[in-house]
């Protein structure tokens, strides 16, 4: 049963080593590091991934800034609270690393998977560039009782069909995890530039807890999505 709720969720990622790597915390005993990623996007653009990786699975002078590597793991939430109120945190949790060389040429170097249930009435936008999106927070079932809540968004097509899907509905998604920077201002006036991470669907199909208990598949394969990996 437990293998089966990890495989719920899977991320890949390769790339490079671009922050020093700082103890985070640590359970029973078991020390965890934090690090950032540069993963390469299709065009030269990238996405900044945070990574939480056990002091088990490495020795922490040889996860230096610079180093190539590919991480494989889960994209988990965890809920942080402070006097600013509460704010959901995400992050790659690492299950495997691999180093790589320096002159790795990545193919895919940022996949995710997920099998989650709607847990929030998706909304539907579009963009000042006239792009049709939808917002989706996805819940995925971890193990001992646990759900990570997962921001994903769904373009084009998917986006007006995600649009109509109900709270509860099951779904399974493949796509990317993108970082995207954006302002805030506080009531002093003053502008704080934050960053948000989600998934990028590239195709969605639905779950079997629909009425008929059939499998529908539905993929979004035009240029709209691609141009959101670049």
């Amino acid at each position: 049963m437990v293998g089966n709720i990890i495989e719920n969720n899977m991320v890949t990622i390769s790339g490079k080593v671009v922050s020093d790597v700082e103890f985070s915390h640590e359970v029973y005993g078991e020390g965890f590091y934090s690090f950032v990623l540069e993963v390469p996007r299709l065009s030269d653009s990238y996405d900044y991934i945070p990574v939480t990786i056990s002091e088990r699975l490495i020795v922490k002078e040889e996860l230096s800034v610079g180093r190539m590597i590919e991480v494989e793991g889960q994209f988990r939430s965890y809920n942080s609270f402070s006097n600013q109120g509460n704010k959901l945190i995400l992050v790659v949790f690492a299950r495997d690393i691999n180093f790589l060389d320096d002159y790795t040429v990545f193919k895919n170097p940022n996949q995710i998977y997920l099998n989650g249930y709607i847990c929030k009435k998706p909304i539907y936008r579009v963009t000042p560039f006239g792009r049709e999106i939808t917002d989706i927070l996805l819940a995925v079932n971890r193990p001992y009782n646990k759900s990570d809540y997962i921001p994903c968004i769904a373009w084009g097509r998917n986006a007006r069909y995600a649009e109509s899907l109900p709270v509860g509905t099951n779904i399974r998604i493949w796509g990317r995890i993108q970082s995207r920077e954006y302002q805030k201002k506080l009531e002093t006036g003053e502008v704080l530039t934050k960053t948000a991470y989600e998934v990028s669907i590239s195709k969605m199909e639905l779950g079997k807890n629909r009425e008929n208990g059939s499998n529908d598949a539905y993929m979004e394969s035009d240029k709209t999505n691609s141009k959101s990996g670049t």
